[in-house]
């Protein structure tokens, strides 16, 4: 048996017969988090340095080999040359020889080697320290090999560059004490540079672009859409009816408070800037997400969040017509009709719209992604594998579509539904 630690954690590598190589991360509670040990086995000594300054005692999921994910491939996809940059040509909008698959929340708590980080070291540590991020956004791929891996991160995290600041409350989720009720508060908003406030992203990005090459995938970044950030903002915390920033965006099309059209336009402006940060640093593909679109009537959308994203998505375009950009707006499938000229490469579509009948609205021209129901990996595997083939189908047959989730994949998802769903993506050809 071989012992490495890293980054805390310890690997323990057992080879067996014919070469056969059994792996697993056990996560071991650091007395001493900053000193350098020792460890000798029978036939090899390894001196390791333990990097973290967070004890993270031994849990059951950490110790079970058959969950806990290490440096070993336990999947046997993107070995095909074409497979390093198909989810990239996809997004482009390319027919491509099969249906490249990620999802959305694939770096998740449903597995249990994320757990054994995110029961113990709260969020903004986890997904501002590189080491943490990087090997949180690999576990994933390293165990159902989807055709992209993406980065360990948060849509909040780029608003300190304009002086706003947020945590994320375990059982609460994100909170923003920044008030922003006015066009003064907006303008009084400093602005700072991607390295003096997120200074982790560029070295976190630079590791998985290097990560992705050597798994023969590609990298995904993403980013959250104007009105997203600013309703996150203006209601200091998720929002069941988002009536301050509702309240705001009335009072802006009466012309008494501007503060909406003002502060959407400043973070229009950071969010393509930060997709081109992203990019600049291995980036290969942005999603952006308007995670809060089923706030949105349609006339408030087309009046607001949409012109706000059209900004962003230009300025992402503009310096890099290349790289393809995915926009998704959940809960905005009741119209999707105006969603055709966003400017972006391809829509994602969320669950509560079908396939076919999506495809009948936005056209054929328009390239999808989607729209899996997440609920359907609590399902049999024979279940999972129908609805990866119907959606195939309704998109246009294999290689004519980006298959993901229609959202993220749900806390308690069974591991090896994932699994299903990767490999049955992989496996399909139509017959």
């Amino acid at each position: 048996m071989r012992i490495i630690t890293y980054f805390g954690l310890v690997h323990t590598i057992t080879t067996i017969q014919k070469g056969f190589v059994v792996s697993a991360w056990v996560v071991r509670s650091l007395e001493h988090p900053s000193r350098t040990t020792t460890t000798t086995t029978s036939s090899t000594t390894t001196t390791t340095r333990l990097w973290s300054s967070v004890a993270v005692p031994t849990t059951a999921a950490a110790t079970d080999e058959s969950v806990v994910r290490g440096t070993v491939k336990d999947h046997s996809h993107c070995n095909e040359p074409g497979d390093r940059d198909i989810l990239v040509r996809a997004a482009r909008g390319e027919k491509v020889e099969r249906t490249p698959v990620w999802m959305m929340r694939q770096a998740g708590r449903y597995m249990a080697a994320f757990r054994a980080y995110s029961d113990k070291i709260p969020f903004r540590e986890r997904s501002e320290t590189p080491d943490y991020a990087v090997e949180l956004s690999l576990q994933c791929h390293r165990a159902y090999g989807m055709d992209g891996i993406i980065m360990f991160s948060d849509i909040l995290t780029p608003l300190p560059v304009m002086g706003i600041d947020f945590d994320v409350v375990k059982g609460v989720g994100p909170v923003i004490t920044t008030s922003i009720r006015s066009e003064d508060d907006v303008n009084n908003l400093p602005l700072y540079t991607f390295d003096e406030k997120v200074p982790f992203i560029s070295e976190i990005l630079q590791r998985l672009r290097k990560e992705a090459e050597t798994a023969n995938t590609s990298l995904i970044g993403f980013v959250g859409a104007p009105f997203t950030l600013a309703s996150y903002t203006i209601e200091g915390k998720s929002s069941k009816h988002c009536l301050r920033t509702k309240k705001l965006l009335m009072a802006d099309e009466t012309g008494d408070n501007k503060c909406m059209s003002v502060f959407l336009d400043k973070l229009a402006e950071m969010i393509g800037n930060y997709a081109c940060h992203q990019i600049e640093n291995g980036a290969e593909v942005i999603q952006v997400f308007e995670s809060w679109a089923h706030q949105l009537s349609p006339y408030w959308f087309s009046a607001y969040a949409k012109p706000a994203a059209k900004k962003a998505i230009a300025i992402i375009k503009e310096k890099h017509p290349n790289i393809p950009v995915i926009y998704f707006a959940n809960g905005g499938s009741s119209y999707l009709e105006l969603q055709r000229d966003m400017g972006c490469d391809m829509i994602c579509l969320d669950w509560a719209v079908d396939m076919e009948q999506a495809r009948k609205i936005l056209g054929p021209k328009v390239p999808v992604s989607g729209n899996l129901d997440p609920s359907v990996l609590f399902g049999t595997k024979e279940l999972i594998e129908q609805a990866v083939r119907d959606c195939i189908d309704k998109a246009g047959g294999p290689g004519s579509h980006l298959l993901n989730l229609g959202h993220g994949v749900m806390q308690g998802t069974p591991e090896e539904a994932v699994k299903w769903l990767v490999d049955e993506a992989k496996r399909y050809n139509g017959a």
